[in-house]
């Protein structure tokens, strides 16, 4: 199980506790009742899958009901940082096996 740490909460909280709400840091049509057909589906549909390092949009459901940005792996699974909704993530480093950067 994973333990996942909550930025409002300032502690780590067991995987059963949040929801997964996909990609972080996806910016709303500027003017949405003009955007074309295409533009919108965009917008509504189409999200990155990409392997290695992802950012998420996280909610605390079962705790404090905020939402949060989580920076994950999505080959290892493990999760980087939890970082607040307007924040950057900080950059991570990809260590290798003999624990160099």
């Amino acid at each position: 199980m994973l333990h996942i740490y909550c930025p409002h909460c300032c502690e780590y909280r067991e995987e059963e506790e949040f929801h997964c709400k996909g990609q972080a840091h996806i910016a709303r049509p500027l003017d949405p009742d003009n955007c074309s057909e295409q533009e919108w589906a965009n917008f509504i549909f189409f999200r990155k899958n990409t392997k290695g390092q992802h950012q998420e949009l996280w909610h605390h459901s079962a705790g404090c009901g905020k939402f949060f940005n989580v920076s994950r792996n999505t080959i290892t699974y493990k999760i980087e940082q939890s970082y607040l909704l307007g924040t950057a993530p900080q950059p991570v480093l990809d260590v290798n096996k003999e624990g160099k950067a």
